[in-house]
C-alpha cells in the first residue's frame, strides 16, 4: 500500500472511531440512571488567582464568550437528543455554575464535593474524591445526573483528563476509578 493511501486509510479508521465514540457517549446518556461530568467550558488561564473567593466571580477565572458558546451548545445537543436531565451538580466556581446555567438552566445545585482542589495536598484530594464517588454512587435516576467541574475532579474520578466543556459519560465501581463509558465533545 502506497503512503498516501496508509495515511488516508488511517484517517478513515480514526474519523469513524470518533463518530462511533460520539454515537455510543448519546446511547449511554439515553440508558436510565446515567451519569455524565464536563469540565467547565473555556476559561482561559489555569487555577484561579491567590486571593479568590469561590462566591465573588471577579476574584476567579471566568467564561470567555467562547465557553459561553460551547455551554449553550452542550445544552442545544442534548435537546435536540430529547436526553432527560434528572440532576445538575456544581462546583461552587462561578464558571461550573454559568457552564451548568447557560447548558441546563437554573435547575442547578451546588455540590461540593465537587470543587477544585488545585494546589491542595494529597489528602484533601483524596477525602474529596472519595466524597464524590459516593454522590456518584447513589444516583439512580431518574434521567442523566449531569455533573459539572474542574479537569483536576474528573482526572481524580476517572484517571483521564477532559477538555473544556467536554464531558465524561461514567459509571461508578465499588473501588477505584470510575468507569468511562464514552465521552462527549464539546
Amino acid at each position: 500500500m502506497r503512503p498516501v493511501t496508509r495515511l488516508l486509510s488511517a484517517a478513515c479508521i480514526a474519523l469513524a472511531a470518533g463518530v462511533a465514540a460520539a454515537a455510543d457517549a448519546w446511547s449511554e446518556l439515553a440508558k436510565p440512571g446515567a451519569i455524565v461530568l464536563f469540565r467547565h467550558a473555556t476559561a482561559p488561564g489555569v487555577g484561579d488567582p491567590p486571593n479568590f473567593r469561590p462566591n465573588e466571580c471577579a476574584t476567579q477565572r471566568n467564561l470567555s464568550e467562547q465557553g459561553r458558546a460551547q455551554a449553550r451548545r452542550l445544552g442545544e445537543q442534548f435537546r435536540q437528543r430529547g436526553i432527560a436531565v434528572g440532576a445538575v451538580l456544581t462546583s461552587e466556581w462561578c464558571r461550573t455554575r454559568e457552564t451548568a446555567r447557560l447548558a441546563f438552566g437554573d435547575k442547578i445545585r451546588d455540590e461540593p464535593a465537587f470543587n477544585s482542589f488545585f494546589g491542595q495536598g494529597a489528602q484533601e484530594r483524596d477525602a474529596q474524591t472519595e466524597r464524590a464517588r459516593r454522590v456518584l454512587r447513589e444516583w439512580k435516576g431518574p434521567g442523566v445526573l449531569v455533573v459539572v467541574t474542574h479537569q483536576v475532579n474528573i482526572s481524580a474520578l476517572t484517571g483521564h483528563g477532559a477538555m473544556s466543556a467536554e464531558g465524561v459519560v461514567v459509571q461508578p465501581t465499588a473501588e477505584g476509578p470510575l468507569r468511562i463509558l464514552a465521552n462527549v465533545q464539546p
